[in-house]
């Protein structure tokens, strides 16, 4: 009887020894597009068995290396990083009209991104009487009048009574600003260590000249023969994704000529959000914080938007 209960006490290494290595790996492979539920029915092994051999496996974790290459520095506190405070613009005679001159004058101290400087110009904004739509319009007449040979002058007026919304931008830019230099002093246009992985390996690509900039099935094939820098997760991409936002957000912040990403930096974000609909959810939780990011970056009408909502739903 003892004999018998040693045995039934090592059945489950015995019973991970019986499993033979195709069917480990089939169990893997099909984890990538199913529930564990789904693979289970599908191998005919319990589900206690396939949740072991994927947990073991260590192939539907996070991935360390991955995460490393595409982060950011880490921000640096110095003086450097501190901005300085501003003096208010001095006030000037643009137009001749005091409430127009008044109105471009409070752009002007909003565009300094102070946010003790714009919260004081915001005050006075509520000193002039006249409606703010009623003096945009005033504004754009006199465009209109002063620039005859300029058809497009009238939209020198675009955004002219929207101070509060220019006010959120400028001290959003500024904060980035001050991020950038924290994070990459003055190498924020240099090449980060992930570009340049992207540039390598996309490196003999044929470029089309259109979007996207190089063949799609080539841009796949090339990053998956790096295995070691591929998502595992959906968190992974996730991860990778916001890199790439965040980057781009620096630069576009802090550089007015800075309009787009490397072609290759942008094959590589693009073949990552397909891969969206490839990795299946490892839980509700992973699932909906995919959901949140379509909504919040604005993908949810872009094309393989439908095929990652089918992904994280099913």
């Amino acid at each position: 009887m003892k004999h018998e209960q040693m045995k039934l006490g090592d059945s489950p290494c015995k019973a991970k020894q019986r499993i033979a290595d195709d069917i480990r790996q089939r169990v893997l492979d099909l984890r990538r597009s199913h529930s564990l539920r789904e693979v289970a029915a599908m191998t005919g092994l319990s589900l206690g068995t396939v949740k072991t051999l994927v947990s073991r496996s260590g192939n539907f974790r996070d991935n360390a290396k991955h995460r490393e290459l595409f982060s950011l520095p880490p921000i640096r506190e110095s003086e450097e990083s501190l901005p300085s405070v501003p003096e208010l613009p001095p006030q000037e005679i643009v137009t001749g009209d005091r409430e127009i001159d008044a109105v471009l004058w409070l752009h002007r101290v909003i565009d300094t991104g102070n946010a003790a400087l714009i919260e004081r110009a915001m005050e006075g904004a509520k000193k002039i009487k006249t409606p703010l739509p009623v003096l945009q319009q005033r504004y754009k007449q006199y465009l209109i009048d002063a620039y005859p040979d300029e058809p497009l002058a009238a939209l020198g007026a675009y955004g002219f009574c929207d101070l509060e919304r220019l006010a959120i931008a400028a001290i959003e830019r500024q904060r980035l600003q001050v991020e950038a230099i924290a994070r990459f002093g003055d190498r924020l246009m240099s090449d980060t260590p992930a570009e340049a992985f992207c540039v390598e390996v996309l490196a003999g690509l044929e470029f089309t000249g259109t979007h996207p900039p190089f063949d799609e099935a080539s841009v796949a094939e090339r990053f998956k023969a790096h295995p070691e820098l591929i998502p595992q997760t959906l968190a992974d991409c996730l991860h990778e994704l916001k890199y790439w936002e965040h980057l781009h957000g620096l630069r576009s912040a802090s550089c007015k000529e800075y309009c787009q990403p490397l072609e290759e930096a942008s094959s590589r974000e693009w073949f990552v959000f397909g891969l969206l609909a490839e990795i299946r959810p490892r839980d509700r939780e992973e699932a909906k914080a995919v959901f949140r990011y379509l909504i919040e970056c604005g993908r949810r009408d872009v094309i393989g938007a439908d095929s990652i909502l089918e992904n994280i739903i099913r």
